[in-house]
């Protein structure tokens, strides 16, 4: 019995000391996996903090001072946002910017026909979807510069074309009625090759067999369009309107090459334009960095609201 014991006694204290040992290895193990993951995690981590975080706390602040952008910053508090709201020209530029995206729908409705017509098995269909694709890949500086010298009111290539048939067309560019739907035009022109390629897409995934029932049901093409194709391209259409709106606060290139003043009686200026004007022609820095500040402002509120807009949406066929 004694002997029964001491062996008892003996296991007891073996499975109590490898107990411990065992807790030691996997707390080793733990902090070596706790260490790989935090240095795994360290690149993302020093990136937004580097390139999001920080610049974005400066941002703030440089907002609040009068700065050339080279010397000494003297904070001024929220003047530079007093004076934003007291600036006409300001308000010009983001009514411009705003006018701007009146192209929007209408890239995308002419988009949405084309892939509606490009999803048919018509001949040279391969070498139109090139064709439209083209701009897209090309320079937008080389395709400002093209554009300009077809706007021209003297020898320009639309005007030309307008007397074709009987029309007189105008200095586009030195006109402030026709200067920013002429530049609305072009950058339609512009994007129309990607918006096109995503609709086609959209469209040629959409199953045969929707179509073949509705068939079936007697339903007319409009039908088939309202009831079968716009639902189910409405998520490509979604990703459009927010990148376009994004993309669209930010027209600079075009305006800078085209109209390089901002536009007969600052009739083409953006905001994004007007930012770069004052920061980098005047040396304001800190009065750019007010109004880029609330540019983005103003955008994050509508990519807001359009993803609200698309979770309220229900994307189901009828």
């Amino acid at each position: 019995m004694a002997t029964t014991t001491d062996t008892e006694q003996v296991t007891s204290t073996w499975t109590k000391a490898d107990q411990k040992a065992a807790r030691k290895r996997s707390a080793a193990l733990h902090r070596k996996e706790h260490g790989w993951a935090a240095a795994f995690m360290a690149a993302p981590v020093i990136g937004w903090v580097a390139f999001l975080l920080f610049p974005m706390g400066f941002s703030i602040y440089a907002s609040m001072t009068n700065w050339n952008g080279i010397g000494n910053m003297t904070f001024i508090g929220l003047d530079n946002y007093t004076r934003l709201v007291q600036d006409p020209y300001f308000w010009k530029a983001l009514w411009n910017t705003v006018f701007y995206m009146i192209g929007i729908p209408i890239g995308l409705a002419i988009s949405l026909a084309l892939a509606l017509a490009l999803s048919r098995k018509i001949r040279g269909r391969t070498f139109f979807r090139t064709v439209y694709y083209i701009p897209v890949i090309s320079s937008l500086a080389a395709i400002a510069i093209l554009w300009q010298w077809a706007y021209n009111g003297d020898f320009g290539l639309v005007n030309q074309a307008l007397s074709l048939v009987g029309i007189d067309g105008p200095n586009w560019l030195q006109d402030p009625t026709f200067a920013k739907p002429a530049l609305i035009i072009m950058a339609v022109w512009k994007g129309l090759g990607y918006s096109t390629l995503l609709y086609l897409a959209a469209v040629q995934a959409v199953p045969r067999s929707l179509y073949e029932a509705a068939s079936l049901d007697g339903a007319s093409g409009w039908k088939k369009f309202t009831k079968i194709t716009w639902p189910m391209v409405q998520p490509v259409t979604f990703f459009l309107v927010v990148t376009n709106i994004i993309a669209g606060s930010m027209i600079f290139t075009e305006i800078n090459i085209m109209t390089p003043t901002g536009g007969p009686s600052w009739s083409t200026a953006s905001l994004v334009w007007y930012v770069w004007n004052q920061a980098f022609r005047n040396l304001q820095m800190g009065y750019a960095t007010a109004m880029a500040l609330v540019l983005g402002i103003l955008v994050l509120i509508v990519t807001v609201i359009q993803f609200r807009i698309n979770r309220a949406n229900d994307f189901s066929i009828d």
